[in-house]
């Protein structure tokens, strides 16, 4: 008797991601860059990696990573077509990057809700890893809200880990509910171990392809000022009701930037951003909002001398940050946000 339920429920789950395969396998492309040397291995051609597409237009979606600093890439197709896509747009801070193929009538897929996600929840990878093309792996949800660092510095939240095996080339493919509804895009994997994969979540996807779709880029918001964290006391915690243990202090204040225009001082702290505690440039990047909203910035002013000080509260416009050299996530003049 148990025999035939256990048997049951693996038909169940066979069903299930056998389903997901038929509705999504066909939009899962192959992406292969000019030039790139691709993944080592049996198999591994130029592969760099996977991507899938969003829309009977063409547009694709697959990692920054994937696709480097290169203008357009092939794509390949599971019914053999060969294709060439433009890179539309690329965000390095959330590891994206949309592109058009010069196709129309396409398979696809779109995304779904990754908020709804649940931890032990069942999940489907599907990609090229190490240029075995139309590979399928299946896991669960292992832990929800994770952080994982981007290149550029910016911290990715809400990244999505699963026991789902992923391979070099594997990245950019989609990761898949039961319900065929693609709630991440397969990004990282932790060398040398294993069951420990990353996907960003759709939710973040749709906002940047949403950005780049409407401006050509992802827009983000800055404050302009550089940073230090230094530790704070008990009594500085209760006095001021903060919660954190360490807080952000303004060294310099950029010449006519949002922060300049709403009164900011260097040796100011930087308590809360709308009400929500930050005590590190990753929580205010979460903090702030997309550019032109006014936001209230509470801050303690530190008396001259350094004894004792005052609360204040600013009302800041954010704006767009402007393009300048990359700086380090730890001394970050242009504090910015996904």
């Amino acid at each position: 008797m148990q025999e035939q339920k256990d048997q049951h429920l693996l038909d169940a789950y066979s069903k299930t991601v056998v389903g997901v395969v038929q509705d999504v396998g066909d939009a899962v492309v192959a992406i292969n860059v000019q030039g790139a040397t691709g993944p080592a291995g049996a198999g591994g051609g130029d592969s760099a990696g996977s991507g899938f597409i969003l829309s009977p237009d063409g547009f694709v979606l697959t990692n920054a990573h994937v696709v480097g600093d290169a203008a357009s890439v092939s794509l390949s197709l599971t019914d053999g077509r060969a294709l060439r896509a433009a890179v539309r747009g690329r965000d390095v801070a959330t590891d994206l990057a949309l592109l058009q193929a010069d196709a129309g009538g396409l398979p696809f897929t779109s995304l779904g809700d990754s908020n709804e996600l649940q931890v032990g929840q069942l999940v489907v990878a599907i990609g090229n890893p190490l240029g075995f093309q139309s590979t399928v792996s299946a896991g669960v949800v292992s832990a929800l809200g994770r952080s994982l660092r981007a290149k550029d510095g910016t911290m990715i939240e809400g990244i999505i880990q699963t026991d789902v095996a992923l391979n070099p080339g594997n990245s950019g493919g989609p990761l898949v509910d039961s319900s065929s509804r693609v709630v991440g895009i397969n990004t990282a994997i932790i060398a040398g171990a294993q069951n420990l994969s990353f996907s960003v979540p759709a939710a973040t996807a749709n906002w940047v392809v949403a950005e780049i779709l409407e401006h050509g880029r992802v827009r983000r918001s800055y404050l302009g000022f550089s940073v230090h964290s230094r530790p704070v006391s008990r009594a500085f915690q209760r006095d001021a009701g903060f919660e954190r243990s360490q807080v952000v202090q303004a060294i310099q204040v950029q010449y006519d930037s949002p922060a300049a225009r709403a009164g900011v001082e260097p040796g100011d702290l930087l308590l809360d951003i709308d009400g929500k505690a930050v005590g590190s440039v990753d929580e205010i990047h979460r903090a702030l909002p997309r550019p032109g909203v006014t936001v209230s910035l509470r801050l303690f002013r530190p008396a001259p001398g350094g004894a004792g000080g005052k609360t204040i509260r600013l009302q800041l416009t954010t704006e767009e940050r402007p393009n300048a050299p990359s700086v380090s996530a730890q001394n970050n003049a242009t504090l910015a946000r996904r």
